[in-house]
């Protein structure tokens, strides 16, 4: 059900992305022209176009043609994991997460330092806040979580 991303996938890769990001983080910044406006999916899109690297550090979770989730690591950073939301609660978010960290070596990743329940979704798989944080472009706080050495 986990393959490599394949150009194929960009726009749908990039619906998944850009509807959590206004789902989870648009509550939190009100920004309209940047939600609705500037972040689309033909932007987002041509970022996964054959040859990018973030294609090649992306997977995806692929239900019988149906792409439900996405995960990109770079190196050992999960920079990105999203599932479509009709599809959230179903186990996909934690299996991309295993895959991760079980086949691709991910330890460590940023995460919306107002976002409770994926802070909680990354604790519950054995994460931990390092209690280092950043701000990215200059108003997104983020706490760093890593794989916790107990588990």
């Amino acid at each position: 059900m986990i393959r490599s991303a394949k150009a194929g996938d960009a726009s749908r890769i990039a619906e998944i992305i850009i509807t959590n990001y206004r789902v989870n983080f648009y509550p939190y910044f009100l920004n309209d022209d940047y939600y609705f406006n500037e972040l689309n999916v033909v932007d987002m899109a041509s970022e996964y176009e054959a040859g990018s690297e973030a294609l090649k550090n992306t997977w995806v979770f692929d239900d019988c043609g149906v792409v439900k989730g996405m995960i990109r690591v770079r190196d050992n950073e999960i920079e990105k994991l999203f599932v479509e939301p009709q599809f959230q609660n179903m186990r996909i978010g934690q299996t991309l997460l295993n895959y991760a960290v079980n086949e691709l070596g991910a330890t460590w990743l940023w995460v919306l330092e107002y976002n409770i329940r994926a802070k909680t979704f990354y604790k519950h798989h054995g994460f931990e806040l390092t209690g280092e944080k950043m701000i990215e472009d200059e108003k997104v706080p983020l706490s760093k979580m890593a794989l916790s050495e107990k588990t």
